[in-house]
């Protein structure tokens, strides 16, 4: 393992040199005591080299690195199998992991890799690929122990033995009946402390939670990190077991949906590559439509600023606050944003919820702004009046900035805590609705609240 990037740059030079000196033995040494998510984050500095480097592992250590890769290398790395070699890693790998990489490969490549399964496994992969995309049908592995509720401990640990080899886990094992039906589960822990000759239907815990093929992935990921659970069982609508989710797909979709999030609330297209993979077309096209789209929005507040231009001419002091005022809404929109967005994404809160979520937001928009306004009035009146001599911050010009300050947080974090929410509502993703739009929206109220106590407090 190595954590340090000097660790990393050290031993990409120390590979480096034995594969320039075809010290090919001396490098499957220095490879063979590492994880495999650390050998293959070593690959994607290696490039070419690649193909050698996999072919000095252990077939079944080469299988794990080969799923910890990226798409290009996995890519690169077929293209590069004979087709034995390529049937040797494919006959190591789980059914999830084969269809992960299925999804991600190009037409041709799938059609070698699905030429290269063997017929049980090619027809699963096939029965997986039929689900709609983000449920959890389409994460599910159906490599797992099933057992009868009628045999015996010692029927259900030999067919463990059995069968366990080519499963993907086996901490936990499922009951069915004779038509599939889901009615039960075990631990190994409860089959290991069982007499041999009890009856799984007697020892097996009946109350159990499961998800069907076609729910969200990501509440099932939710459900999984909320109860502890290593798997969830899949059932169809007839509450027959047709899979189940392992908790390593669960982490993945979690952080696929973090950064799908991340990149709607900072106006981007979501993308599924790493950024140093990501072209400079591909980045333009994901950002630009956003761009746009915020830049005609924006408008709206130049429309507000060339009305009021006279009152601006009238004390052009105003204008100095301005950027202040609208950095200080969009923070605050985004802060209740941003905390509204997360409680619904663990499902924290609800629509149900929405005159909650205002009520408190509203006592917290108060205190804040009561405090940045009490702030902003001492910093007013001492620096930029008294030590910087400007006659023309005035108390009543005070007045007006701490007075657009108060409600400028107010409307901000309503509107933050209150759109995601909406949009849920409606169907759109609550990310969307998040930082960029809110911003344009405050900004726009900020100026037109300014303008309203100016023109109230000092008569323009």
């Amino acid at each position: 393992m190595f954590e340090a990037r000097n660790d990393r740059a050290e031993l990409l030079e120390e590979m480096e040199e034995l594969y320039r000196r075809k010290r090919y033995a001396e490098l499957r040494d220095l490879l063979l005591p590492m994880e495999a998510a650390d050998i293959a984050a070593l690959c994607t500095d290696l490039d070419e080299k690649v193909p050698v480097v996999f072919r000095l592992l252990p077939k079944e250590l080469a299988a794990e690195v080969f799923v910890e890769l990226d798409s290009d290398d996995q890519e690169l790395l077929i293209h590069s199998f004979s087709n034995t070699e390529l049937k040797e890693v494919l006959d190591e790998l789980y059914l999830d992991d084969t269809v992960d990489i299925v999804e991600e490969m190009p037409a041709g490549v799938v059609k070698r890799i699905l030429r290269h399964c063997d017929p049980e496994m090619r027809k699963s992969i096939n029965e997986i690929l039929k689900y709609p995309e983000d449920s959890a049908g389409s994460i599910m592995t159906t490599e797992f122990v099933d057992l009868k509720a009628n045999m015996t401990v010692e029927d259900a640990l030999k067919r463990i033995r059995r069968t366990g080899p080519d499963k993907e886990t086996i901490n936990i094992c499922y009951v069915i009946d004779d038509r599939r039906h889901l009615i039960g589960l075990l631990t190994i822990r409860t089959l290991l402390l069982a007499e041999e000759d009890d009856v799984i239907g007697d020892i097996m815990e009946r109350n159990l939670i499961a998800v069907q093929t076609l729910d969200d992935q990501e509440v099932v990921a939710r459900s999984l990190s909320k109860y502890d659970f290593l798997a969830l069982p899949v059932v169809d609508k007839e509450n027959r077991l047709v899979g189940i989710v392992t908790v390593d797909d669960a982490i993945d979709v979690l952080q696929e949906e973090v950064t799908e999030d991340i990149e709607k609330m900072a106006a981007m297209l979501p993308g599924d590559k790493p950024y140093l993979k990501t072209g400079i077309f591909e980045t333009w096209k994901a950002r630009t439509p956003w761009l746009m789209l915020l830049m005609l929005s924006a408008t709206f507040t130049g429309i507000i600023l060339t009305h009021f231009e006279k009152s601006l001419m009238a004390c052009a002091i105003l204008t100095s606050f301005i950027p202040m005022l609208s950095g200080t809404g969009g923070n605050s929109g985004t802060q209740a944003s941003t905390a509204v967005i997360r409680a619904l994404s663990l499902g924290e809160v609800r629509f149900s919820d929405l005159f909650q979520v205002l009520w408190k937001e509203f006592w917290v928009s108060v205190c804040c702004g009561l405090c940045l306004a009490a702030a902003n009035f001492v910093k007013m009146m001492l620096v930029d009046r008294w030590l910087l001599q400007n006659p023309t911050v005035t108390p009543q010009v005070a007045l007006v900035v701490c007075a657009t300050l108060v409600g400028t947080v107010l409307c901000a974090k309503l509107v933050g805590c209150s759109l995601p929410l909406l949009a849920k509502r409606i169907g759109f993703d609550p990310a969307v609705m998040a930082s960029p739009f809110i911003t344009t929206i405050v900004d726009a109220l900020s100026l037109l609240i300014y303008f309203r106590f100016a023109s109230a407090i000092l008569g323009l």
